[in-house]
């Protein structure tokens, strides 16, 4: 089986790793942080970093063909669990308006630091694409 890339043009282009991986109809998309077009985290607190951040994943499987019902997956990495935990309702809020009502297996894991010092949150999933749907980028 062949593995593709997927990079979409609206996201920074990535050295040394791939926002997404088709294999097959499974889509791996790759830890995002809320970083924007100008390859900056997002201002804000954890709202405003979950929302590019997850928008950025939402971006990667759009790529692909995919719906936010596809992923069947997310991870979420946190640098403060109990900031993201006092605001639940409006990340819960942010989700449904990016993704509906429905929520793939899900986890939340704690760490100390993240690729950007500045990133509060990284999250990648994996998405489960129809073929009817698929989008394979060419290389």
């Amino acid at each position: 089986m062949t593995h593709i890339a997927v990079n979409p043009a609206a996201l920074p282009t990535p050295s040394g790793y791939s926002h997404g991986t088709l294999a097959g109809n499974t889509l791996h998309l790759g830890g995002q942080t809320a970083l924007d077009a100008e390859m900056k985290i997002v201002p804000g607190g954890i709202v405003e970093q979950f929302r590019q951040a997850f928008g950025n994943v939402l971006t990667t499987l759009g790529e692909a063909g995919g719906l936010p019902e596809d992923l069947v997956s997310v991870t979420i990495y946190l640098t403060d669990i109990p900031d993201y935990q006092a605001h639940g309702k409006e990340i819960g809020r942010v989700w449904r308006e990016l993704a509906g009502p429905v929520y793939p297996a899900m986890a939340g894991i704690g760490c100390t630091a993240l690729w950007q010092p500045e990133a509060m949150i990284e999250i990648l999933g994996v998405a489960v694409i129809p073929e009817e749907r698929i989008v394979r980028p060419s290389r």
